[in-house]
């Protein structure tokens, strides 16, 4: 994908111009998520008072609270599908999508999933069907923190070469699989069709 002409950097503004409306739309896009899961109730941060770069703990009540954590990894292959999906769009219509509209349009992706993520229906769903027994959904900062690392996905996946990109989703994949016994994947199938058999070898950890 990288170095292939589905995405482009667009015409017609002058280049200074045009990054600083992207940055300004995209940090209005983030500012805008983060107003609209504050009147859905969502903590500023961690209620334990404190902001965490590193969370490491999956099963307490500060999962998903802080900056970073074990399902971050996630986020950045969010960006890596997003980046995808945007390549496959320009090669199917034949004509190479802006790099600007093409992101906003992933961090608009991104952050209706962080709204849809913290309504009481999804929350339900991961405490009922997956490891999460824990979760009461996420704080605003480490929303914040996620569409950030979905934008990083996007940026690499277009610098890297395809292969790089692949093995980096896959590793990431595979270690914290390992680590935690839940990644993107598991979590996907989780949600959608929970299969016994998983959650019995994600419980005996």
């Amino acid at each position: 994908m990288a170095g292939g002409a589905a995405l482009v950097n667009g015409s017609g503004v002058p280049r200074g111009g045009r990054t600083g409306l992207v940055v300004a739309l995209a940090l209005g896009l983030i500012a805008l998520t983060a107003a609209i899961l504050l009147m859905m109730g969502r903590t500023p941060i961690c209620t334990c008072g404190t902001v965490e770069l590193w969370h490491g703990t999956v099963k307490d009540s500060g999962n998903s609270q802080h900056l970073t954590d074990w399902y971050t990894p996630s986020h950045v292959i969010h960006g890596f599908l997003f980046y995808c999906g945007a390549w496959m769009i320009g090669v199917l219509r034949r004509k190479a999508l802006p790099f600007g509209i093409a992101l906003l349009l992933a961090i608009g992706l991104e952050a209706a999933w962080e709204i849809a993520e913290n309504t009481d229906t999804i929350i339900n769903r991961y405490r009922a069907t997956t490891i999460a027994l824990d979760y009461y959904g996420d704080s605003v900062i480490n929303s914040v923190s996620d569409i950030i690392a979905m934008i990083a996905g996007f940026t690499l996946a277009r610098l890297w070469p395809v292969w790089l990109t692949l093995l980096v989703a896959l590793v990431m994949e595979a270690f914290v699989g390992f680590w935690i016994r839940d990644n993107l994947i598991l979590n996907i199938i989780m949600l959608i069709h929970p299969i016994d058999a998983i959650n019995q070898w994600q419980g005996s950890q």
